[in-house]
């Protein structure tokens, strides 16, 4: 087999929730985490080269700052050598709190391990996933979960049976600057989050004017999430009558799409 080509699949944070910030600057978690049926499209090819060549159609993203590229370059240290073209069509929005870039990066390490016949155990796969990003062990066992620790510890659930909106405000919210900026408690020992869903809502609505102000005139109405650190919200519904209705709050300069969940990722088939 000398060419692949996968959907990675984005998640949404139903729930998440900072605990306690570790000694390792992780930060303790508790989340559900939902896949869904949005997708980057990702093809391997392999060559004979030990070059590793990574194109992404987002080409604001320079090829060794990819987390692809990295992911790759991993593995290949690990097999000492091989060469592969990976071709990205990237459709998750970056930077919206959806797991793209993580997702990308467990389709990597699953697909050169194939590609690559490292043999590798879905437990070799993981612990490579840790190092790369908190999220990509998620996205290797391919399943919905209750996430927690700093973000290794994962217990599969059930799927949601919601549909959803998925709402981009086309902002780029960089993951570490929110923990970062992120204060687990105020002066008097208070938890400084007073919205329930997600614990970036407070410092995401009052760096973003225009999402607060549709979050204000809305949040009576509908249940609007946030998914990760941000930026990107969703809403749930059940019938188009509602998704009509929400569809028309949406500012005309955002983007959305409509998700449905996915009981397993695409993945699962090459682990």
């Amino acid at each position: 087999m000398n060419k692949i080509s996968i959907k990675s699949p984005a998640k949404l944070n139903l729930y998440l929730k900072i605990i306690s910030k570790l000694p390792n600057n992780y930060h303790e978690i508790d989340s559900r985490f939902q896949l869904i049926d949005i997708y980057d499209d990702l093809s391997f090819l392999n060559t004979k080269s030990s070059k590793i060549s990574v194109k992404c159609s987002d080409t604001s993203i320079k090829e060794k700052d990819n987390i692809v590229y990295k992911t790759a370059i991993e593995m290949q240290e690990l097999n000492n050598g091989g060469g592969i073209d990976i071709c990205i069509k990237k459709v998750i929005p970056s930077g919206a709190g959806l797991g793209g870039g993580s997702s990308d990066a467990a389709s990597t390490i699953i697909m050169l391990n194939k590609l690559w016949n490292m043999s590798l155990s879905l437990e070799q796969m993981l612990d490579i996933g840790r190092r790369i990003g908190a999220d990509v062990p998620f996205f290797i066992n391919g399943k919905n979960a209750h996430v927690s620790g700093a973000g290794d510890i994962i217990q599969q659930i059930d799927s949601d049976i919601s549909n959803y909106i998925v709402i981009d405000p086309l902002i780029f919210n960089s993951t570490k600057s929110m923990f970062a900026k992120y204060s687990i408690t105020d002066s008097h020992g208070n938890n400084v989050s007073s919205y329930q869903q997600n614990s970036f809502w407070s410092i995401f609505l009052d760096a973003n004017k225009q999402v607060k102000k549709f979050y204000t005139e809305n949040i009576k109405k509908y249940e609007i999430c946030l998914s990760g650190s941000g930026s990107a919200m969703f809403i749930k519904y059940n019938c188009d009558t509602e998704k009509e209705k929400i569809l028309k709050i949406i500012p005309t300069n955002w983007r959305f799409f409509e998700a449905k969940p996915l009981q397993y990722s695409p993945l699962l088939e090459f682990v």
